[in-house]
């Protein structure tokens, strides 16, 4: 078989990490600021999150294959810095993968009929097999899925971007509420969150055996496609669902069921089983990717080494804690998103800045690949995050209202 990279199986590995969690919590985040304010504010983060991602990208090409975040940020940060990284990093990783499994075996359970923690079992064991195998697996997994999504995304969303009314849209109708952007606080983290792809752009250098370009193209084609599946997303939800009717989704302790209920109202039980369909790979997707992500971050960490007993240590290490957390702690997906967007920022938004900051000061300006923009980028990525952090700090503490519909 060959196993040659190519830049559309990268793009679809970043478009699959990507998308999972943004298409089921996006819509619900951002009803406050409704559907033009979600646009400008997801522009702005896949933006800023497609240039961290790059930034991280050049400090790797200085570095040897299979050098991971703990290598690079350990060598031009110090260790200081390493500690705070790997700490966030282990943390929003494996929040992401529990939270995918729960999710995923949920409806795994749900098609067979099964036991809940059967179906979380059956989940995490088959497609953590792909991520255990090889990269290769997961590229091919990833195109498979994501071309299932785009699929059952046009069958499922077909009917309501068609149906999508301009007063729902842009709430001309006139909600209760009418203020938009004194929400904008609860809409950034989650949309921060729902662009993180960092943990697999050392991965991705590797498997393109050191072709800085083809990394970038993947990770420009892999967050486009991501950015604008999520704008027809909201199109299709905030097009149909009045912002006065979020309230309860707003309120469900599992609001991902609560949409596609509320949805069905609109559209009919039909659509659910396809949305879920379509949620289910998306699930998958994600954690293809996030776990690549993590094995990746785990096997540079300690050391383990790319051999089967090397990988079988790492992916033990990767699948097992979060497996079984769920199994003893099944709380629900959008609690475990909810807190993973603070510790995101530290290694999407604050530590590439200070990378890019480090490696240009050490390794000077040289030949091989750069990412656009010089200072100035760096203080916009490094904003970027401290407005994250602020508006996460600033909701929690009920200075910035939240909406509740």
């Amino acid at each position: 078989m060959n196993q040659k990279p190519s830049v559309l199986g990268g793009a679809m590995i970043i478009a699959g990490t990507v998308i999972g969690a943004g298409m089921l919590a996006n819509p619900t985040a951002t009803a406050g600021i409704w559907f033009v304010g979600s646009l400008i504010v997801l522009l702005y983060t896949w933006f800023s999150m497609l240039s961290s991602g790059l930034m991280i990208l050049e400090a790797t090409t200085h570095y040897p294959p299979g050098a991971n975040f703990d290598t690079i940020v350990k060598d031009l940060l110090g260790r200081g810095w390493s500690i705070i990284t790997g700490l966030s990093v282990a943390f929003v990783l494996y929040l992401l993968t529990y939270a995918y499994i729960f999710t995923g075996g949920n409806l795994t359970a749900q098609a067979l009929q099964a036991p809940l923690w059967v179906g979380q079992i059956v989940f995490a064991l088959v497609f953590a097999g792909c991520v255990w195998w090889s990269t290769f697996w997961v590229d091919r997994g990833t195109t498979i899925l994501i071309g299932g999504m785009i699929m059952t995304f046009l069958w499922a969303n077909g009917g309501l971007l068609l149906s999508a009314q301009p007063a729902i849209l842009f709430d001309t109708a006139g909600s209760e509420n009418g203020s938009y952007w004194i929400y904008l606080g609860t809409a950034l983290p989650v949309c921060l969150a729902s662009f993180g792809f960092h943990g697999n752009v050392s991965g991705l250098f590797d498997y393109f055996r050191g072709d800085a370009k083809k990394v970038a193209r993947s990770l420009w084609l892999g967050t486009l496609v991501a950015l604008v599946i999520y704008a027809l997303w909201q199109f299709a939800v905030q097009g149909n669902l009045p912002r006065s009717q979020f309230g309860p989704v707003i309120a469900a302790q599992d609001n991902v069921a609560a949409l596609l209920a509320a949805l069905a109202q609109v559209a009919g039980s039909g659509l659910v089983r396809v949305l879920s369909l379509f949620s289910y790979m998306a699930i998958a997707s994600s954690f293809l990717g996030v776990t690549l992500g993590l094995l990746d971050y785990l096997t540079d960490l300690f050391g383990f080494g790319t051999s089967r007993a090397g990988r079988s240590k790492a992916a033990a290490l990767t699948f097992l804690p979060p497996l079984v957390a769920c199994l003893l702690f099944p709380t629900g997906f959008v609690l475990a998103i909810s807190y993973v967007g603070f510790a995101a920022t530290v290694w999407t938004a604050f530590v590439p800045a200070l990378l890019l900051y480090a490696c240009r000061k050490k390794f000077g300006e040289g030949k091989g690949y750069r990412v656009y923009g010089g200072k100035w980028l760096m203080v916009w990525v490094f904003f970027f995050g401290l407005a994250n952090v602020a508006a996460q700090v600033l909701s929690r503490a009920n200075i910035l209202p939240v909406f509740n519909g």
